[in-house]
């Protein structure tokens, strides 16, 4: 009757993991002709160091110098992310970037469990990155990997908030004085008119005597 009750709780773990979609799939950031590589029960790190079984595969702890064993986890210093960016460029990206909040992938593929969402930005014409945090030395990386990010193209976009900010001010001061002027022109004709009451004031072409 135990042995049941394990094997019924076993399995309705296994469903609620299924269910929550937290178990990712085990070839997350691979290279597509490097899925075969890692179809073996038994896969060779890439340096030749040693063998790992596929369960360790992605499983967030680093077992190969190189990272071979984990592309889809930032487990690794020395690994590689793979980013698809189907409808623009694919490229890859140091695996310490993989869930940190920072959308790398135009595709948005690298924060898969960071609990934050990245938009799609590869059908809008290239690997747009989608930043939540400052990065620091983020030129020297991107060299190093061979980033098609333009950093004149962000000094631009910059630029564009900027202006679009500086516009909305102008507007908001264009308004402010355009009231201010209609205040002063209705308080000018109320003083008037209370003028012309107290000294009865008549148009120029009407004389009294007549």
């Amino acid at each position: 009757m135990s042995r049941n009750k394990f094997t019924l709780l076993h399995c309705v773990s296994s469903f609620l993991l299924v269910v929550s979609g937290k178990s990712t799939s085990p070839l997350v950031g691979v290279h597509p002709l490097d899925e075969k590589y890692f179809d073996s029960d038994i896969i060779r790190c890439k340096d030749g160091s040693k063998s790992f079984p596929r369960d360790r595969l992605n499983d967030n702890f680093c077992d190969c110098l190189d990272g071979t064993d984990e592309p889809g986890t930032s487990a690794c210093p020395n690994g590689k992310f793979y980013c698809r960016n189907i409808g623009s460029s694919p490229k890859f990206v140091y695996s310490s970037r993989v869930n940190d909040r920072i959308c790398d992938c135009c595709d948005g593929s690298d924060e898969y469990e960071s609990g934050i969402h990245c938009p799609n930005t590869c059908i809008m014409g290239g690997n747009v990155n989608y930043i939540y945090k400052p990065r620091t030395d983020r030129k020297s990386i991107d060299r190093q990997l061979g980033s098609t990010i333009d950093p004149k193209g962000s000094k631009t976009t910059v630029n564009l908030q900027e202006m679009v900010k500086n516009l909305q001010g102008m507007k908001l001061v264009f308004a402010l004085q355009l009231v201010l002027i209609s205040f002063l022109v209705i308080l000018w004709m109320l003083r008037r008119r209370a003028r012309c009451k107290r000294r009865r004031c008549l148009p120029k072409n009407v004389h009294p005597n007549r």
